[in-house]
């Protein structure tokens, strides 16, 4: 009913408090400042990181709106100022993109996204794990995929992280 509800709204906002902590507000504010540099870095970073990964033999594919070769890189163009941070790629086998992820010394192997840091993730053994072979592979998520959330770190590092982790 609306009077438990309103209870139990009451409750939460008791308890909780009905605003953000002084420390969160600070945060979100000092934030809330950057975000076009922040945004404009993560984008050229990501080109550049992509424009590596194609041209890198332990790479099968790569997948980004900003390649001129990706099949919806018109329309993304059309449709976007930039084209983001996230790059998805295949490597040839399973065992070449987990090694990947245990030599990385720079990227962080995490299952987040759109840090300032560049964090990087196996899908197959890390966020759709659960998720039978069958099902990942008909979502075009399979063993060999790697998602790359790139940072806005020195691009140079970036890539001397991965072309080390890579060889």
């Amino acid at each position: 009913s609306d009077a438990e509800f309103i209870e139990r709204t009451h409750q939460v906002l008791k308890d909780f408090g009905a605003a953000m902590s002084p420390f969160n507000a600070w945060l979100l504010l000092r934030g809330i400042k950057t975000p076009t540099l922040r945004m404009d870095r993560h984008t050229a970073n990501a080109e550049k990181v992509a424009e590596f990964l194609e041209e890198h033999p332990s790479i099968a594919k790569v997948y980004y709106p900003g390649l001129k070769d990706h099949p919806q890189h018109t329309l993304a163009k059309s449709q976007m100022r930039g084209f983001g941070g996230m790059i998805a790629f295949e490597m040839h086998s399973y065992d070449e993109a987990e090694a990947l992820m245990r030599n990385l010394k720079l990227c962080t192997l995490a299952v987040s996204l759109g840090c300032v840091e560049t964090l990087i993730q196996h899908p197959a053994s890390m966020t759709h794990a659960a998720v039978p072979k069958e099902k990942r592979e008909s979502l075009g998520l399979t063993d060999e995929l790697v998602r790359i959330s790139v940072g806005i770190e020195d691009i140079d590092d970036i890539k001397s992280d991965l072309s080390q982790a890579l060889d």
